[in-house]
Formats: structure tokens, sequence, C-alpha cells
């Protein structure tokens, strides 16, 4: 299966974000705030931007060594302020590796244990099978399906909510 590891980013791993995200196959499954095609510039920008988090929010995904991805929490506010939402991509020659389930139990464990939190949440478009596998198995329940919540490729798609609590956390 191979270790998966979360680090911080550095602007080493620019080459491997640029090269593993632009692509259409990650694109579709993410939000649109993430430009494609995606070069190393902006690579490069979104690691300058996530160095300066305090505490660390935004991860690479290693596996044996490899960056095999990203993951990462957005604070939330207001009412909702103990909740952050929980974010992630991996890289399509890492696909099917069980990857995305170690590296979200690592950053549900780290989230928890750091952050003063009760809530972790996550949302998969409705054809994103092995999104919500990984969810799944990481101890996330389904909680809900939000009809046409999203537009992507200017079609309307179902996203599935996934969330865990504090107490609910795997060992």
């Amino acid at each position: 299966m191979g270790d998966v590891v979360l680090t911080p980013l550095s602007q080493k791993d620019a080459g491997d974000i640029a090269r593993l995200l632009n692509n259409k196959k990650i694109w579709d499954n993410i939000r649109d705030y993430v430009p494609h095609p995606y070069g190393i510039k902006d690579a490069e920008q979104f690691i300058k931007m996530v160095s300066e988090e305090n505490p660390v929010m935004t991860f690479g995904i290693r596996w044996n060594e490899y960056l095999a991805g990203v993951i990462g929490f957005k604070s939330q506010t207001d009412v909702y302020r103990k909740s952050v939402e929980v974010g992630y991509w991996i890289g399509e020659p890492f696909w099917g590796k069980g990857i995305a389930t170690q590296a979200i139990r690592q950053i549900v464990s780290y989230g928890f244990s750091t952050l003063d939190i009760n809530r972790i949440f996550a949302g998969a478009y409705s054809h994103n099978k092995a999104s919500m596998k990984a969810l799944e198995n990481s101890g996330f329940q389904k909680e809900g399906v939000l009809r046409k919540a999203v537009i992507k490729n200017e079609v309307f798609l179902d996203e599935v909510r996934f969330g865990i609590l504090k107490e609910d956390q795997l060992p």
C-alpha cells in the first residue's frame, strides 16, 4: 500500500503540483476557483498563500516520498466557527491506492487535536464515487444530498455531504 505522510508544502513542490493538477479529470471534481489549465505560476502562488497559514491548514500528501496530492481545511465563520471543511485531490497516477483514505484519517486526527473544532465536513459531487468511499472509509457519515447544489462545466450536480464529529473519529 505504501506510507502516506502529510507535510507542509514548499516551493520545491510547485512543479509536481502543476503537473498533477493540470488534469481535467481532477478539475472536474474540485471547485472552480482552481484554474484550469493549471500552471507552475498557479502552484507557486498557491504555495506562497498557504505557507502563511498559522496554524498550518494545508498539506502535501506524500506517498512513498512522492507528492501525490494536496489536502487542507477551510475555516468557517459565525455559527459554523467550530467546523472546518476538508478538501483534497489526488494525482491520477496515484488513484486506487487508498492514499486519500489515509490522508483524510491523518488530517482528521490533526484537526481534532490541534484546532478548536468539533466537526469536519466534506462535499463530493454525486458522480465521484471514489471520494465518497474514501470519506466513508475514514469514519465520515453521509449527512445528506444537496440536490443540484453546484454548477460544474455548466451542468447542475448534486453534492453529497459527509461529516465527522470529534467524538466519532476512528481510533
